[in-house]
């Protein structure tokens, strides 16, 4: 009998070690965009809290192209030994894998670590659409069928797949364009080229504020602490109706789950810091959190939804 409890010591030894060693040396974390922008900043605040917390340098890497698919293909090809971690947006594994026909990586090439972080979209109108509710614009929509233009950052972004859903849920005919980037998707909204679109709370407030865009509901289950006394679509007859940009921390798929273990818990410990909390409320996100297999049910989840509505609304961009 001793000997036996001896072996399974022996045994667990090689784990307890692992994760007591870990790490030993610097971890990349792989940002699958140009610095300077949201996720860029996300990525680092993590990587800075992760740092101080191992004593141990977290280097962020840019690997940007693709909309995000190179840098999440060389996370999800990179060694599962812990020293690779990728941020990765609801867009690169969520939406893509339907969206695409091929992509060089699988969903499964990569594991769930935690949530980092969420960022709430608001359907915006220019000021010069005579609509000041949902109600009142879904009314113009159904009287001018294919008339009403939504804009997008691009063909299968959240602000593209928000429109598409609010089509089908709301059972009325607009009219989808495409633009290469937020910005002058924002600049036609405002000028008045585009009648809507679903934008980034962050990117919209300072026109919301200054009278240029009027807000007419928050694409999520409550509303934005930023804007709070704009409704959610939900509340406004579409119960169902969400479409929430996030950000998640994964790492190669054979991970071992004790390396795991312990960046999720350490990150949770960056996430709950209040300056880091504060310091992402800047960029309009809202720090997450929650574990792998919180993480794993909402991409199996979203993958569902968004899976049905590229379906049905037949949207291909390959």
């Amino acid at each position: 009998m001793k000997r036996f409890l001896m072996t399974l010591l022996m045994a667990g030894l090689p784990m307890l070690a692992s994760a007591q060693a870990y790490p030993s040396k610097p971890v990349r974390l792989i940002v699958p965009f140009p610095a300077g922008g949201p996720a860029d900043v996300l990525g680092r605040v993590v990587g800075e809290g992760l740092s101080k917390a191992w004593g141990q340098s977290v280097l962020v890497e840019n690997k940007a192209g693709a909309a995000g698919t190179i840098g999440v293909d060389q996370a999800a090809k990179a060694a599962p030994d812990g020293y690779t971690l990728a941020l990765v947006p609801v867009g690169n594994i969520v939406v893509n894998p339907s969206l695409f026909r091929s992509l060089p990586y699988k969903p499964t090439d990569l594991v769930p670590v935690t949530m980092l972080a969420t960022a709430e979209n608001v359907l915006v109108v220019g000021a010069n659409v005579p609509a000041t509710s949902l109600a009142e614009l879904l009314k113009l929509a159904a009287q001018k069928p294919g008339e009403l233009t939504f804009a997008s950052p691009g063909a299968g972004s959240q602000a593209h797949l928000a429109g598409e859903l609010l089509q089908l849920d709301a059972k009325v005919r607009l009219n989808h364009i495409p633009y290469k980037g937020v910005s002058p998707a924002m600049t036609d909204l405002v000028g008045g080229q585009v009648t809507m679109m679903f934008a980034q709370v962050s990117s919209a407030l300072p026109y919301i504020k200054s009278g240029k865009l009027h807000a007419l509901g928050v694409a999520s289950q409550k509303r934005s602490p930023l804007m709070p006394d704009v409704p959610t679509i939900a509340e406004q007859g579409f119960p169902k109706f969400e479409a929430v940009s996030w950000y998640a921390l994964m790492a190669p798929a054979g991970t071992p789950k004790d390396v795991i273990g312990r960046v999720h818990r350490q990150t949770l410990e960056v996430l709950a810091n209040p300056a880091v909390k504060e310091k992402l409320a800047t960029l309009g996100m809202e720090t997450a959190g929650g574990t792998p297999q919180a993480l794993a049910t909402t991409i199996q989840q979203d993958s569902a939804r968004w899976a049905g509505v590229i379906r049905q609304r037949q949207i291909t961009v390959d």
